[in-house]
């Protein structure tokens, strides 16, 4: 499996305080081990977003990726449940 990251994470995780910062890179490296890890909550999105997943990087917070046929995966954002409102 690669990760890739779009221009959209980069620039939102360049905006993040450093606590978060710290706590995302602690997450991914478990999502890389696996990707279905029980403290990550991965989860499939449902109405506009049904496309994407996401594993949470603590009770807020979440990356939303995506993956395609050939397991490549791709971060598109990170973000709280602000989004779906």
């Amino acid at each position: 499996m690669k990760i890739f990251y779009t221009s959209k994470f980069k620039k939102t995780f360049k905006k993040l305080p450093i606590w978060l910062k710290r706590k995302s890179i602690e997450k991914e490296k478990l999502f890389r081990k696996n990707i279905c890890d029980k403290t990550l909550k991965t989860h499939k999105l449902s109405w506009k977003l049904k496309w994407y997943y996401s594993f949470s990087i603590d009770y807020s917070y979440r990356i939303m990726f995506e993956i395609d046929n050939n397991n490549n995966v791709y971060f598109i954002n990170i973000w709280n449940h602000s989004i779906y409102k």
